[in-house]
């Protein structure tokens, strides 16, 4: 796989440059074709954590002019440190550097907080070329539920908060995911910026009228709150437990944005919640409930299921792969045995 994936890339980059490197790496098609050509299990969420592991041991930042940060689980805390080594080395200078770290940030805060989808990240690769582009492959589970999802990002996002993604895919999707990247959330994201701007003690107090300590019988603003477009109620689960703390020191900085506001140190998934709920059971500005889950494959299911296949999709990855192989300095079988494992895959789809 590693010496397979090396040679691609190699190829890639002579034909087209980093950025496209970048631009397929991002795209939830072209890296689930990836995984297939080079002989990974393309149901195992593996998919996503094993070939970006053997990108970042196969690929030579030197030769290529970019380099996988971060990683699996612990590795995955050392990608602002891989950053500055990369960095550095190429001279990118602490400005560019101190925002593709920032970028880094806020992948994972977005994905982690701001989509409540079940899903807690535990794989965080960042690609970074030598002119400072960026793209980002993130994962998560739901151990609940035993599957996990893959995040995929590309640089040159207009904010990191609204729509911010090149695809999210997971095998299933969920009811009542609080989505507060959607753009039907704009107006839910003001008001929580807004509100992070008062007083603790007031966000307290309008906290308090939604879910006050009463008896049984009493009702609440949760009693009153209606039900969306789809004719469905949301589930307003409350957070058991809100950073004031963080909040207070929100007050103190007065965030000009939503992206400010989150990017505080301590602001996680329930006080975002909790803002949210604010926003919308007593100001009337609704988030979005919708899962924000694009793709289930990549080409679709042999059964339809979620679509029948894109035979078509599938033909030109295979075509622009096969060529990829066959320009490749890859030793000759080697070549035969990766154009054998794509033909018997594109032909072992039926439509």
């Amino acid at each position: 796989m590693k010496n397979l994936s090396s040679q691609i890339f190699e190829v890639i980059v002579d034909e087209y440059g980093t950025e496209e490197v970048l631009r397929r790496l991002a795209d939830p098609f072209w890296f689930q074709a990836l995984s297939c050509t080079l002989a990974y299990d393309w149901h195992s969420s593996g998919t996503t954590t094993v070939v970006c592991g053997v990108l970042k041991s196969a690929i030579d930042p030197e030769k290529l002019g970019f380099c996988v940060c971060g990683g699996k689980g612990k590795a995955s805390k050392n990608t602002l440190t891989d950053i500055d080594v990369f960095g550095n080395k190429t001279g990118l200078g602490d400005q560019k550097i101190e925002s593709i770290k920032h970028a880094s940030r806020m992948c994972a805060k977005v994905d982690n907080a701001t989509i409540q989808d079940g899903y807690q990240l535990y794989h965080h690769s960042m690609i970074v070329t030598e002119k400072g582009s960026w793209a980002v492959i993130q994962q998560g589970m739901n151990p609940e539920v035993g599957y996990a999802r893959r995040y995929q990002w590309l640089c040159g996002v207009k904010t990191f908060v609204e729509e911010p993604h090149e695809g999210i895919i997971c095998d299933i999707s969920h009811e009542d995911v609080l989505n507060l990247t959607a753009k039907k959330s704009e107006g839910c994201r003001k008001v929580s910026t807004d509100l992070s701007c008062e007083k603790p003690e007031k966000i307290k107090r309008a906290y308090e009228t939604i879910e006050p300590i009463r008896p049984k019988n009493q009702t609440t603003l949760l009693d009153f709150c209606g039900k969306g477009s789809d004719n469905k109620m949301p589930s307003y689960r409350l957070p058991k437990r809100v950073n004031w703390n963080a909040l207070k020191q929100a007050y103190e900085i007065q965030p000009k944005n939503y992206e400010e506001m989150i990017g505080i140190s301590g602001i996680g998934p329930a006080t975002i919640r909790g803002l949210a709920l604010v926003s919308e059971l007593i100001y009337g500005e609704r988030a979005s409930w919708k899962d924000p889950v694009k793709y289930s494959f990549a080409y679709g299911g042999k059964d339809g299921v979620p679509y029948p296949v894109n035979r078509r999709a599938m033909d030109e990855s295979v075509s622009i792969l096969k060529n990829a192989i066959r320009e490749s300095k890859v030793d000759k079988m080697e070549q035969i045995d990766a154009i054998r494992r794509l033909k018997s895959f594109a032909e072992g789809v039926s439509v």
